[in-house]
C-alpha cells in the first residue's frame, strides 16, 4: 500500500467535487490544483556572517523536510558590501506529497501558532492564480528547537496553484482549509 497524505486524498473526494460544483467545470481536469510550494529566506547579515546561511539551510531542511539550496548573490553591490556570488539566502522547493504534508502541518498547526494570529491577507494573490505570503519569523515551526536559534528570520511562501484566476485559487485554498481574514 502506497502512502497519500491526508490532504491529497481530501483533495480527491471533497475538494474536485466542490470546485466542480461551484464554477461549474465540464471536467475533473478543469480544476485547479496546487504543483508546487516554494520557500525563500533571505539572510541579510550573511554578508558579514557566512555561518548564518548555513544555520538557516539547515533550519529550512528540517522545515521543509527537504534539502534546501542556497541562492547566491548575481551582482556586486558595494553599499552592501555585496560581492557576486555570494550566499545570501536559500530557497527549498516542494512538490507531491512532501507539498501536501508541508501544507497540511502549515495549515493546521504553524499558523496557529502564530502570535496573535487573525488569519492571513488575501491580498498575496498575483493575479494567476498563484499566492505568497510572509512568516516573520521561523520560530513557529514546531520543528525548529527554540533553545538553538540564535538569529531570527522570516520566509516567504509560495503557493502555485493550476488556477487561471485568483479567485479559483482563493476557492482551492478556501477548500484547504486556508485560513484568511475575513475582511
Amino acid at each position: 500500500m502506497t502512502y497519500v497524505s491526508r490532504l491529497q486524498a481530501q483533495y480527491k473526494d471533497e475538494i474536485v467535487p466542490a470546485l466542480i460544483k461551484k464554477f461549474e467545470y465540464t471536467s475533473l481536469m478543469q480544476a485547479p490544483c496546487i504543483t508546487k510550494i516554494c520557500l525563500n529566506q533571505g539572510v541579510g547579515q550573511a554578508v558579514g556572517d557566512r555561518k548564518m546561511v548555513n544555520t538557516a539551510v539547515d533550519e529550512m531542511s528540517i522545515i521543509s523536510g527537504q534539502k534546501a539550496v542556497k541562492t547566491m548573490s548575481t551582482k556586486d553591490v558595494s553599499n552592501f558590501k555585496l560581492r557576486k556570488d555570494m550566499p545570501i539566502g536559500c530557497k527549498v522547493t516542494l512538490r507531491r506529497d512532501k507539498m501536501y504534508d508541508f501544507l497540511d502541518r502549515l495549515i493546521s498547526i504553524t499558523l496557529p501558532r502564530t502570535r496573535d494570529f487573525q488569519g492571513i491577507k488575501a491580498k498575496g494573490f498575483d493575479g494567476r492564480g498563484n499566492f505568497t505570503f510572509g512568516i516573520k519569523e521561523q520560530l513557529v515551526f514546531p520543528e525548529i528547537n527554540i533553545d538553538d536559534v540564535k538569529h531570527i528570520n522570516g520566509m516567504d511562501i509560495t503557493i502555485v496553484t493550476s488556477a487561471n484566476t485568483d479567485e479559483e485559487a482563493k476557492a482551492l485554498l478556501s477548500e484547504f482549509g486556508f485560513p484568511f481574514k475575513n475582511n
